[in-house]
């Protein structure tokens, strides 16, 4: 809950006056509001860190924030197929993603991981196997590594290349915020 109300304020969420409660927070048009902003100051903050506009699919960039810079908030471009991983204020990394195809969008707002497990199969999708899957609804909607061709494939879930969402799954943990804007 921390975490979130801290990923809200740093966004200008605070100013929005979103309630920083996972029950309130995830999908009103205040949260998908302050999601669109974080996923357009991350890109910026994305050229100015690592000196590139874009990363191609299947790749991503990492660099050592240390943990004293805060607390890590995780952002979703999902018009640019970004993700970003936050310390603090700091820009960690950026991945190349592949979210929800057409009829099966990726929710946009404000989340937080609700639970976490190294391999999960899906009960939805014929056994899929979702590796480092990190749960951020009660309905299944993970972030987890998986085919990532740069465009939305997915049946709403966010995924990631395989060793990036490996990374990601050690720093991160149940209550981190999740961000996915437009």
């Amino acid at each position: 809950m921390k975490q979130l109300a801290l990923a809200l304020a740093v966004t200008g969420a605070f100013a929005l006056g979103v309630p920083a409660t996972p029950a309130n927070a995830t999908q009103s048009y205040e949260a998908r509001v302050t999601a669109s902003y974080a996923s357009r100051s991350a890109h910026d903050d994305m050229v100015a860190t690592f000196g590139v506009d874009t990363v191609k699919p299947g790749k991503y960039l990492w660099r050592d924030v240390p943990a004293s810079a805060g607390d890590e908030r995780v952002v979703i471009s999902l018009g640019d197929q970004l993700a970003y991983l936050y310390r603090g204020n700091e820009l960690m990394a950026v991945a190349s993603v592949s979210s929800g195809s057409d009829g099966r969008e990726s929710p946009a707002g404000v989340f937080q991981i609700l639970n976490k497990t190294p391999m999960h199969r899906s009960k939805k999708y014929d056994n899929a196997p979702m590796p480092f899957a990190q749960f951020f609804t009660d309905y299944g909607i993970a972030l987890h590594a998986g085919a990532n061709p740069g465009y939305p494939a997915s049946h709403g879930c966010i995924r990631l290349p395989s060793a990036f969402a490996k990374k990601l799954y050690t720093v991160t943990e149940v209550g981190t915020p999740i961000l996915i804007g437009a």
